[in-house]
């Protein structure tokens, strides 16, 4: 790796934390002021129609997330002509995905009623038919424009993306909320949004073109390369409409049978799932070299591996559950009265709609290594078999909860299904099939159960003494909870590997 290319790595990382940090700082800002200034019934029909476009994205089938693998083929070789023919059939499949998004969006637009029923009012569907066209522009025209994005990621330019990104973060809440004062609606927030994809598209494209002197061919394709590419993004496409399934569907089908305000509900809760998952670090990610060098040292001595391998999955899932025991636990007993202030009594809902996603979520959250040991393996394929499957119990179950209890039943059929294949179904096949010993696992998780013993007491105790719903009460007892989850936790269920890794950066500057 050249010297620029490893300076590009390590702003772009900092760079990527920094935009995570305005995201959540951002959201937990502008959202209050979005949810009081729209109204709890547009700011459901935003979410509404924002989640129905977004489904069309399951498109692309994929396709992007294979550039980078042929594109390193051919730079290895340094076949520039090869290069410009990828880039050349990326930009016609992307233009035609675009073309079928555009029609289908439309399709939607002159339709609504096919999608939400009775589930909208007069005044509602003639706002959503505005936001489906606005938003369907922005997808059809995001399909092609992507192919600039993974030639830049392809070459390693991540300062500029994550530069991009940032003023992208900042400059929607910046922009919106003057709008927002002034009287301005839903229309504006979804035109502000679209007017800056559209100036990201040409910037990207300019870049690309002008400054990395991308070049593209129409004509001459290698041999077999789009079936290939067909091939290799079929699991990956599988995924793709698994996930918008699970996490857009809830929404849609709220709209369809509850109305608006059960989809601003679900959608508050959404959103503080999506700051939890945050704070699950992805460490995971650090480890996927371990992990194929683990595979590939101990693939003729089966005992070794599955030694080598439960040891590092079990010490990467102990380092999550620290991260996000200590936010759960959090959410349990403040999220209420954080989201009464926050959003207000309206949204009291949205507390266990959060609670639904967002513990269920944490086996996946803890166990994230195991998606690089199953691709070790090569045995990935049954991950997406089962979330597919997955996909299909959220879907049929959240048909009937929300029916019966609105927000908080769409979230319970999501929750049961990710029991369901998160905590059994990925749990025996990790057992079975990928060589770890589950049962260790889950064994050393539990150990450090003691370590909340003391946290948990006294989140208890504040619940039933203190008033939590007034903020010069609230700060102070999530402080103070925060201090004791981190002493009880050192103290009662850290290991000796988890206290050096936070003695030791402390040690090293006090010079000891």
């Amino acid at each position: 790796m050249s010297k620029n290319n490893s300076m590009q790595l390590k702003i772009g990382a900092i760079l990527s934390y920094i935009q995570m940090a305005a995201q959540i700082i951002m959201g937990l800002i502008y959202t209050p002021l979005m949810l009081r200034l729209l109204g709890q019934s547009e700011y459901g029909l935003y979410n509404t129609v924002s989640s129905t476009i977004s489904m069309l994205s399951i498109l692309s089938l994929g396709f992007n997330s294979s550039y980078i693998r042929y594109y390193a083929r051919y730079k290895k070789s340094d076949d520039d002509d090869n290069i410009a023919k990828l880039n050349g059939l990326y930009l016609i499949i992307f233009s035609v995905i675009g073309c079928v998004a555009f029609a289908c969006g439309m399709f939607f637009q002159q339709n609504p009623y096919l999608i939400f029923a009775d589930g909208l009012t007069a005044s509602e569907y003639s706002t959503a038919k505005i936001l489906m066209l606005l938003l369907t522009i922005n997808l059809s025209l995001s399909f092609p424009m992507c192919v600039f994005t993974s030639i830049i990621s392809a070459q390693e330019r991540f300062v500029f993306l994550k530069l991009m990104g940032l003023v992208t973060t900042l400059a929607g809440p910046l922009i919106t909320l003057p709008l927002l004062l002034m009287g301005y609606r839903s229309i504006a927030v979804v035109g502000v949004t679209v007017t800056l994809a559209l100036a990201t598209y040409i910037v990207n494209a300019y870049y690309s073109v002008v400054k990395l002197q991308t070049k593209f061919k129409f004509h001459g394709f290698e041999n077999g390369l789009f079936r290939n590419l067909f091939i290799y993004t079929s699991f990956i496409a599988l995924e793709l409409i698994v996930d918008q399934v699970n996490w857009n569907i809830d929404k849609i089908l709220l709209g369809r049978f509850r109305g608006t305000s059960a989809v601003a509900i679900y959608s508050v809760g959404y959103s503080l799932y999506s700051y939890y998952q945050t704070f699950s670090c992805s460490i995971s990610g650090v480890f996927t070299a371990r992990v194929h060098r683990i595979f590939n040292e101990t693939k003729d001595d089966i005992a070794l591996q599955r030694v080598r391998l439960t040891e590092l999955f079990t010490r990467i899932g102990r380092l999550q559950f620290l991260v996000l025991a200590l936010v759960a636990s959090g959410l349990v007993f403040f999220g209420k009265q954080f989201i009464t202030i926050w959003a207000g009594r309206d949204y009291a809902d949205s507390y266990y709609v959060s609670l639904l996603l967002a513990i269920p979520a944490s086996i996946a959250l803890i166990q994230n290594l195991g998606i690089e040991i199953q691709r070790a393996e090569n045995r990935h394929q049954f991950r997406s078999i089962a979330y597919f499957v997955m996909a299909c119990i959220n879907l049929g179950m959240s048909i009937v909860f929300c029916q019966l209890y609105g927000a908080i039943g769409a979230a319970l059929g999501t929750a049961l299904a990710l029991i369901f294949i998160n905590g059994l179904v990925m749990n025996i096949y990790y057992h079975k099939k990928c060589n770890i010993d589950i049962l260790y696992f889950w064994k050393d998780i539990l150990s450090m159960a003691k370590g909340m013993i003391g946290p948990i007491t006294l989140g208890i105790l504040m619940n039933a003494f203190v008033d939590l719903y007034r903020v010069i009460y609230l700060l102070p007892a999530i402080a103070l909870y925060s201090a004791v989850y981190c002493v009880s936790m050192y103290v009662l269920g850290m290991n000796d590997y988890e206290r050096q890794l936070l003695t030791g950066p402390v040690k090293k500057v006090l010079g000891n």
